[in-house]
C-alpha cells in the first residue's frame, strides 16, 4: 500500500524481491522469459563487480520531502475541486478586492455546505485565502512566499517544486495543474513590472513588490516545461543582526563602517545566494544622510537604508528588438545626476569600465557586488569585463585603473550548513610590476564540520594594518591598533 507521501508525489512502490528454493533473490524479467545463462526471471544474481561494490558505498543524498498532514491534505483536495468549479477568468475581472473576496467566500460556503466537509471556521477561512491567492497572488506558491523562513522557491515544471529554508533544500508536495497554469502565474508576475515572456523572449528577470528577484525561462529553452526561480528578500537585516547571526564580527563591522564613512570604494564578492545584497544593504546605513545615492540594477532589489536614493533599472528590448537600456547607459547617465555615490547592484559586463572611471573621477565611496570565488578572482573578473567593452587599452592600463579605483574587497560565502559568513576582507594596495598587490586584513578560518553538519571555524585578524588607515584618520575615524592584531 502506497503511503500518503508517495501518492502525493505519484511514486509507484517497488515490488518486494522474491527468492527461489535456494534462498537466492530472483530478478524480475520484463518479458517473463529467460535464457540458458541464468539471466532470466528465475536466474541467480550475478556476482557484483569491483566497480559495483564501490558504487554501493556511496549513497546519494535524497532531497527531503515535506509531507502534508491529513487536515492539510483535505484542504488541498477542497482547493483543487473549488478551482475546477469556479470560473477564475470571471473572478480576475473583478477589480475590487473586497468584492472579489466576498464572491469567493460565498462560493466556498455553498460548496462546503453541499459537501458536508468537517472543517473548522479557521480552516474554512484558510481555504478561502488559498482561492484568493489563486486569483490575485502566486497560486500554489503564495503560502511559501508568505513564510519568512523560506529564502528560495524553485519551480522545475508544474509538478516539481522545491523550497530552501534555513539553507536546506526540500521538496514540497504541491503542484500546478499544468504548464498553462504555471505560465499564467509567470505572466502575472512579469507583467506587473512591464516585462514579457513568450517564445520570442523566453527568458526574463523581474521583481516582486517586496523586492524579491524572479527569473523565468520557458520552452523551447526549458525542455521539461516552464521554470521559475524566486529569490526572496524577507525582513531587512541590520548590521548588528548579521553580527548576532555569526556572519562577521564587531571588529570587522567597525572596519567596514569606517571604510564606508571615509568614502573608500568597496566591492562585495561572493557566489549565488551568499548574501552579497544583504550585506550591501546593511552597510548602506553608514552612508551619511546628506549624500545623494544613485543605484543601478538589472532587477531592482536593493533597499538602502537612506532617504536620498535614486533607483535606476535596466530595460530589455521590446517585441521589435528596440528600446534596450543596459547598465552601461545608466552609469553614464548617473554621472549627470549629481551623485555623491554610485551603487551598481551587480557588475557583470562592460559597465565595469564606466564604474571604475566614475570611482576615479570624484565619485568615491561607491559600492558594488560581483560574482567571484575569492578577492583575487573578483579583480580578474573586473579585468575581463573591461575587455568586453571593446577597448584597446593594454592589460597594464586596465589593471592600473582597477588598482587605483578599488580599495577594499569583501568576500562572503555560503557554507555547507546554509550559514553565510564573511570569509575575507582584503585591501587592494597598489601595482607591483604587472600584478595588482593585495593584502588580507580579516579572514574566516574553517576548522571542520561537527557531527550535526555545522561548519566549525573562527574569525581572525591577520595582523596586517591596512595602508588606508591614514585616510580613515583624515575622515575623523580612528581605529585602535589592537583591532588588527593577530591573536
Amino acid at each position: 500500500m502506497a503511503s500518503l507521501r508517495d501518492r502525493l508525489l505519484g511514486v509507484t512502490p517497488t515490488p518486494p524481491a522474491t527468492s527461489n528454493s535456494d534462498g537466492a533473490p530472483e530478478l524480475a524479467a520484463s518479458n517473463g522469459t529467460g535464457n540458458g545463462n541464468g539471466n532470466g526471471a528465475r536466474g541467480r544474481m550475478a556476482p557484483a563487480t569491483p566497480q559495483e561494490r564501490l558504487a554501493k558505498t556511496f549513497t546519494p543524498r535524497r532531497i527531503e520531502i515535506e509531507a502534508l498532514s491529513p487536515v492539510d491534505q483535505l484542504k488541498v483536495d477542497l482547493h483543487r475541486r473549488l478551482v475546477e468549479r469556479l470560473d477564475l477568468e470571471v473572478l480576475e475581472r473583478i477589480a475590487d478586492s473586497t468584492q472579489l473576496a466576498t464572491q469567493i467566500r460565498n462560493a466556498v460556503a455553498d460548496f462546503l455546505r453541499s459537501e458536508a466537509t468537517p472543517l473548522t471556521q479557521a480552516e474554512r477561512e484558510d481555504v478561502i485565502e488559498q482561492i484568493v491567492y489563486e486569483v490575485t497572488g502566486l497560486g500554489p506558491l503564495e503560502p511559501f512566499f508568505r513564510d519568512p523562513t523560506i529564502s528560495d522557491i524553485l519551480v522545475n515544471g508544474p509538478k516539481d517544486i522545491y523550497i530552501e529554508r534555513h539553507g536546506r533544500l526540500s521538496r514540497v508536495p504541491v503542484s500546478f495543474r499544468n504548464d498553462a497554469h504555471l505560465m499564467a502565474i509567470i505572466d502575472r508576475i512579469v507583467s506587473r513590472v512591464g516585462r514579457r515572456v513568450d517564445e520570442s523572449s523566453p527568458m526574463v528577470d523581474a521583481r516582486l513588490p517586496d523586492g524579491s528577484r524572479v527569473n523565468a525561462i520557458i520552452p523551447p529553452l526549458a525542455i521539461d516545461g516552464p521554470v521559475l526561480s524566486i529569490r526572496r528578500f524577507g525582513a531587512e537585516l541590520a548590521i548588528n543582526q548579521l553580527v548576532d547571526n555569526g556572519s562577521l564580527t564587531q571588529e570587522m563591522v567597525d572596519l567596514l563602517a569606517g571604510c564606508v564613512q571615509a568614502r573608500l570604494n568597496v566591492m562585495i564578492s561572493g557566489g549565488t545566494g551568499s548574501g552579497k545584497t544583504t550585506l550591501l544593504n546593511a552597510l548602506s546605513v553608514f552612508i551619511p544622510a546628506t549624500e545623494r545615492v544613485v543605484t543601478i540594477e538589472d532587477a531592482a532589489e536593493l533597499r538602502l537604508q537612506q532617504e536620498h536614493v535614486v533607483r535606476l533599472e535596466t530595460r530589455p528590448p521590446n517585441a521589435e528588438g528596440k528600446g534596450q537600456v543596459v547598465a552601461r547607459d545608466l552609469v553614464r547617465n548617473a554621472l549627470r545626476m549629481r551623485p555623491d555615490r554610485i551603487i551598481v547592484g551587480e557588475v557583470r559586463g562592460p559597465e565595469a569600465l564606466d564604474m571604475l572611471q566614475a570611482m576615479n573621477t570624484g565619485h568615491e565611496g561607491s559600492l558594488t557586488t560581483i560574482h567571484a570565488n575569492s578577492p583575487r578572482d573578483a579583480l580578474a573578473r573586473v579585468e575581463t569585463m573591461i575587455q568586453f567593452a571593446n577597448t584597446s587599452l593594454p592589460l597594464r592600463a586596465i589593471r592600473e585603473q582597477i588598482a587605483s579605483a578599488l580599495e577594499v574587497v569583501v568576500q562572503i560565502a555560503r557554507m555547507s550548513d546554509g550559514t553565510r559568513r564573511v570569509t575575507s576582507i582584503t585591501e587592494v594596495t597598489s601595482m607591483e610590476g604587472d600584478i595588482i598587490s593585495m593584502q588580507e586584513i580579516f579572514r574566516y578560518r574553517r576548522r571542520g564540520i561537527s557531527a550535526d553538519g555545522q561548519v566549525i571555524g573562527s574569525f581572525e585578524a591577520v595582523g596586517v594594518r591596512p595602508t588606508f588607515t591614514e585616510r580613515l584618520h583624515v575622515a575623523g575615524i580612528d581605529l585602535p591598533a589592537s583591532l588588527f592584531s593577530a591573536v
